[in-house]
């Protein structure tokens, strides 16, 4: 194989992993093109563990700054007897919503914003729409049903949060 620049690649992935580039053993391999991709493969692998750290170590600083914004709200839920809807409480949750109704409020970071409460509403037990409220003005933003859609119980998810605008608003004052 006449690629130098295979060679140096596969020199800077072992200085990357700590190698000894004196050593002939490494720097000399019988397949070059067969270590290079090895060293590749491990790089890959090494990167792909770090991202999940970074994400688990986001992830627990996110739900610890989400339940310092907003357990004041945590408990709240209402029903009209056949849609439920309750105030999520934990990012996971938030997470899990996103999805289940293949919807960006989890990507897009809702929960962190100062101003929202994010509940789901259900019927049956099913999952149909998040609703995004303002905490400062106590109106909805927004409400979502699967990939954005809103459903048959669109208008009256709405109608319930307003009607129980009360209960958020006895929790953003204590």
């Amino acid at each position: 194989m006449n690629d130098v620049s295979i060679w140096c690649d596969y020199i800077n992935l072992l200085r990357f992993f700590g190698k000894d580039v004196h050593n002939a053993k490494y720097v000399c391999p019988a397949d070059l093109k067969a270590e290079h991709d090895r060293y590749v493969k491990k790089k890959k692998e090494w990167l792909e563990r770090k991202k999940s750290e970074i994400a688990r170590k986001k992830a627990f600083e996110d739900e610890k700054r989400y339940k310092e914004m907003k357990a004041n709200f945590f408990g709240v839920q209402f029903t009209d007897g056949i849609i439920q809807v309750r105030v999520l409480e934990s990012v996971d949750e938030i997470r899990r919503e996103g999805d289940i109704l293949h919807h960006c409020v989890y990507t897009n970071e809702y929960h962190l914003k100062p101003d929202s409460l994010i509940l789901s509403a259900s019927v049956n037990g099913q999952k149909v729409e998040t609703v995004e409220l303002s905490i400062s003005k106590l109106q909805v933003l927004q409400c979502r049903g699967a990939c954005n859609q809103n459903t048959e119980y669109h208008a009256r998810i709405i109608e319930l949060v307003n009607k129980n605008i009360r209960l958020i608003q006895q929790r953003k004052a204590a």
